[in-house]
């Protein structure tokens, strides 16, 4: 082990980190300040970048305590994530605290016997009047389980060969922005276009196939690089992306998903059937949506990351820090991930159109699409999208879905002009030097593009709660729109789980169930039709939603018998035409392979 230098001889501000109390699952910090302010305030940020809601970090942060020259100083809590102390500005300040991290995700932090991860904004405390200051980090191996290594995207300043030792970053940001994977992970690298790049995976089992998973995020990487960077097809013609090294960490679990972006390095998370496996060939659905999953962490590289919306030129990570661009930042993102897929060969015009008729579905069968624009939608992510609860999607739409939706439309849209999506997106790196921007960045280029003005359209698909124009531009790209008779849930307006009965999980405004009286949390235990021709009432017990199917046959209406926090109800239930197409489901098939291929080709 390299011993790391003494906090005399590191950056102005000084972290250590030491995972050795794995059993309890708390992290031990040390942060030395070689210069304190007279009156010192540090805190913990509330909110992770990329992640919009206020997740309150500093609940696991206790003991923190304050030394100078070896004195006890009193701390002083300000409010609910920072505080204050007093020390003499010409000596050290040393605090020393403590970070129970017990949350298997990819936004805070986590350690027990098998594995330690953590982001800063989880664990470091910003020290205010040195944020823009050179930062180090010290990674201490005294006390972790045997064989645990280190992989994190900071530069690394005296580290032994299994990564353990001193880090450095320009700023309090930079620090906060790489995040530090530790245990005993399966690693591998690659080159992407002259870029280095290293991918781990903890909880990985012997069937993994890691130089698979490492040939397709190449294919990938690469193909992102050049669609931003070159149009040439050798890593000699692309010009040098804003990178020069990056890390994919990922923790294979047995149930979950998710990825947060960092400017170096991303954090994902995936079941553990879906890696893929020595001797299997096929590319499983589970291996395709990580896949995708990894093109959009990656495509955020660029977009987000460092072109992004101007309220995020400098973090407030004490707050929410609103912006109207989400539906830009991670929609088109959503619309690019799978595409890219489709343009590195790893997936095929089929499943890339099962994919997108997959999304246009979500969009459709969410009545908040109707109330709530997609701006607004992105405005508001802190309190609606990421506080979800039971009437969500009545009063807001994702701004992931629709906004890749919005994504496709101007893509099919400016391919009328004889232009493109992707050229809009590189004229915006180009224009704002891969920095911030604002809607009038984007209605700019365009209209330097096409010479025409733009404002109307995305007035209307942005900031307006009109239907997007799906079914005529995909029908211009060689795709036929076919409305099949939906489902029962769709059909009734509901959304429904099924391991125990039928558990009501949503009831849409305006639909079938909601009209009935229907509501969310309700158990729907059966059905009784009326009297009709000769045979007598009859009420039926539901143990799935296609049981109507048996009961119903060409009922137009019935009685729903609903528990309801245990009383039983009868309500009178309508049933709406299965061929309704205002509740029917989009299915996508090719009509013109050409046109197909001058699109995702």
């Amino acid at each position: 082990m390299a011993k790391t230098r003494s906090p005399e001889h590191c950056a102005p501000v000084h972290f250590e980190v030491q995972a050795h109390a794995w059993a309890a699952h708390v992290f031990d910090v040390t942060c030395t300040i070689a210069q304190p302010l007279a009156h010192q305030r540090v805190q913990l940020p509330v909110w992770i970048a990329g992640s919009y809601l206020v997740r309150e970090f500093s609940k696991q942060l206790f003991d923190l305590r304050a030394t100078q020259a070896g004195r006890a100083l009193p701390v002083v809590q300000h409010d609910k994530a920072s505080w204050d102390i007093m020390p003499k500005p010409e000596r050290p300040l040393v605090l020393r605290y403590r970070v129970h991290a017990h949350d298997n995700s990819v936004r805070t932090a986590w350690l027990d016997a098998g594995r330690g991860f953590f982001n800063g904004t989880s664990l470091l405390l910003e020290v205010q009047g040195q944020r823009d200051a050179m930062h180090s980090l010290a990674l201490n191996p005294e006390g972790v389980p045997p064989g645990w290594r280190v992989a994190t995207a900071l530069l690394p300043q005296r580290i032994d060969r299994f990564g353990w030792g001193l880090y450095q970053a320009e700023g309090y940001d930079e620090l906060v922005d790489s995040p530090v994977e530790m245990g005993d992970f399966w690693s591998g690298q690659f080159v992407a276009c002259a870029v280095p790049h290293r991918f781990v995976v903890a909880g990985s089992t012997p069937s993994f196939d890691g130089q698979r998973l490492l040939r397709d995020t190449q294919r990938i990487c690469e193909t992102q690089i050049r669609f931003w960077h070159a149009a040439g097809k050798t890593t000699q013609q692309v010009a040098k992306p804003p990178h020069d090294r990056y890390l994919f960490m990922l923790n294979a679990v047995d149930s979950g998903q998710g990825g947060l972006e960092h400017c170096h390095s991303t954090a994902l998370m995936a079941q553990r059937s879906d890696l893929p496996r020595k001797g299997q060939d096929k590319v499983s659905e589970g291996y395709l949506n990580l896949l995708g999953l990894i093109s959009h962490e990656y495509f955020h590289t660029w977009n987000v990351k460092r072109l992004r919306p101007r309220e995020f030129d400098r973090y407030q990570w004490d707050r929410e820090n609103h912006t109207e661009l989400l539906w830009f930042f991670e929609g088109l993102t959503s619309y690019y991930d799978d595409l890219m897929l489709r343009r590195c060969g790893l997936m095929d015009n089929t499943r890339y159109l099962q994919s997108l008729n997959k999304t246009i579905n979500q969009v459709l069968q969410t009545p908040g699409r109707h109330v709530h624009p997609l701006a607004q939608s992105s405005f508001e992510a802190w309190t609606k999208y990421y506080r979800a609860d039971d009437n969500t999607p009545n009063i807001t739409v994702s701004y992931y879905t629709k906004g890749a939706l919005v994504g496709l439309c101007l893509d099919l849209r400016l391919r009328r002009t004889g232009h493109n999506l992707d050229q809009v997106m590189r004229a915006l790196w180009q224009r704002c030097a891969g920095g911030p921007m604002g809607e009038d960045d984007l209605r700019l280029v365009l209209y330097q593009m096409t010479g025409e003005n733009w404002g109307e359209t995305l007035r209307a698909w942005v900031h307006g709660t009109g239907e997007l124009p799906l079914q005529d531009l995909l029908t211009q790209a060689g795709v036929q729109v076919h409305v099949d008779p939906s489902a029962w849930a769709q059909r009734l307006g509901l959304r429904v789980g099924e391991d125990n009965g039928v558990q009501l999980k949503f009831v849409f405004t305006d639909g079938a169930a909601q009209r009935a009286g229907m509501a969310p949390g309700d158990e729907w235990l059966g059905v009784e039709l009326p009297a009709s021709k000769g045979l007598k009432s009859q009420a039926w017990r539901l143990q799935k939603l296609d049981d109507l199917n048996l009961y119903l046959a060409q009922a137009k209406r019935c009685t729903a018998l609903v528990a309801r926090d245990q009383q039983l109800l009868r309500l009178p239930l309508s049933i709406p035409d299965a061929n309704d197409p205002r509740v029917g489901t989009w299915r996508l098939s090719v009509a013109d392979a050409a046109a197909l291929e001058r699109w995702l080709g």
